[in-house]
Parts: C-alpha cells; structure tokens; sequence
C-alpha cells in the first residue's frame, strides 16, 4: 500500500514557510496526503515534525533543475500510486528596485524561479494530474499580475505570465479533464514581503496585510469549483478591472502614488 493510503493528494513547491506552509496544514487538516517541497530543509523538516510522518512527504527542490523536479515527481508518484489530485506552483522569490539598477543575476533568478519554475512543475506533473480525476492545476499569480508595478516589473512581469499560462491551460486541460486555476494575492504577511512593506500596509482596503491561511483557505476553495482566479483580499479584483478598463489612468495614479513624476523641460 502506498502512504497516501487512498487519500486525495497535493504537491506544494516553497512549502517550508508562507502559503505553501498555510496550505500545507490546511489540506493536512482536511486527511489529504502532502507533498512538501522547498530548497528549505531545516522548514520542511519543521513542517513534517508538525504534520506527522503519515500525512506529509517531504523533499528538497529547486524548481528551476528540471532533472531534479522530475525526479521529486517520480518520488512523490510512488507515494501515491501514480495519482495527484493538486499541483500547487507556489515557489517564488522577489528581488526589486529599479529595472535600470537590477543585477541581471537578479532579473534571471525571479524569471527562473517564478515562471520556468511553474513550466517545469506543470510540464512533469501533467501525466499525473490527467491520471486522477477532477484534478487541479493551481499557481501563485499576484496582484501585480493586474497592472504591470513599478520597482518590481520583473517580479510583475512573471506573475502576469503566470495569469496568462494559467488562463490558457484552463482551456487546453479541458481536453485531459483537468483545471488550471491561479491566486492573485495582494499583501501577504510571508518572508518574501518586505519588513517595510508589512509595516507600511493600510489598516484595510485592497492592499491590507492578509494571512497566509487565506491563501490556503483559496487553494481549498479552488478544489471544489470551476473558478480561474482567485483574489486575495476579494478587492483585487477592483484593481483588476480598472486596469482593463483603463490602463492609461491606473498608470498615471500609480505613477502619483509612487513618486513618478516626469519633469517637464
């Protein structure tokens, strides 16, 4: 018998802190078996002392090796008999600044680790998803996935590549019976935001600094229903629609709101 033991399943990449850790004892929780994984391993030895070693297996990964994500594929399908009910892309880094000052080492390593990271999980772990039914496709997109934003156009850049391969899986998948669906966090209380960025959110609004577990409580929703995006706050998706409708004044706001004022000569 495999260790699933006949329980529905989820793969979690950047599990050792964060969402992926809230999804983690969320989906735990709920008696599914849990894939961890991260480049963390004193986090992920944390979380499976947390979780038990019934309910949780756990491997070091780097999403941008493709041989590596491949063989931490094979070993989580051993665990579960071939079969994966959940793959959630949620691996991510954030390093911004201006484009123009960015190392290029920098700009390499968000486009790496957020978006041919995501390609490199989806692509190996397609043969499982379309092996289990009603299985999910689910990524970690970002409010600046709705406006292109300042000091973080890299960062932006890739999450909108998130949204947009999100959205058209959503539509290929059909074929194999399987969904694709992504989350649009905005503020989220995690490693990857800055210490000033926590400090400096609004009281409430859009941009409110929000828990990971209502990322996690996204993700289980995300299971039961046919809906593509997932904003968290809800709010989001007011900046959403404004920048469709838009883009010239969302431009013009933010470049106010952030101090980018052109001179004129």
């Amino acid at each position: 018998m495999t260790r699933s033991a006949g329980r529905k399943s989820i793969f979690i990449t950047g599990a050792a802190s964060g969402i992926g850790r809230a999804t983690a004892h969320k989906f735990a929780k709920e008696g599914w078996f849990v894939g961890a994984f991260d480049v963390n391993a004193e986090g992920l030895a944390a979380l499976a002392a947390e979780l038990g070693a019934a309910n949780i297996f756990t491997r070091t990964l780097d999403v941008t090796d493709r041989a590596d994500y491949g063989a931490a594929i094979a070993a989580f399908s051993a665990e579960t008999g071939g079969t994966l009910d959940v793959l959630f892309n949620n691996a991510g880094i954030g390093r911004g600044g201006p484009f123009a000052d960015q190392p290029w080492e920098d700009v390499l390593a968000v486009v790496n680790v957020n978006f041919i990271g995501v390609m490199n999980g989806i692509h190996l772990a397609l043969p499982l998803l379309k092996a289990t039914p009603n299985a999910l496709c689910f990524t970690t997109s970002s409010s600046s996935a709705t406006y292109g934003m300042a000091n973080i156009a890299v960062y932006s850049a890739t999450k909108h590549a998130v949204k947009g391969l999100t959205e058209a899986l959503a539509i290929e998948f059909k074929a194999y019976g399987v969904r694709a669906a992504d989350t649009l966090p905005g503020l989220i209380d995690t490693p990857i935001l800055p210490d000033a960025a926590k400090a400096n959110a609004p009281a409430d609004g859009m941009f409110r600094l929000t828990q990971p577990s209502e990322v996690a409580d996204a993700v289980w929703a995300a299971y039961t229903t046919d809906k593509i995006h997932w904003y968290v706050p809800p709010e989001i998706f007011d900046l959403d629609k404004m920048a469709t409708l838009s883009p010239e004044l969302t431009r013009d706001q933010m470049a106010v709101t952030a101090g980018f004022i052109a001179s004129a000569e």
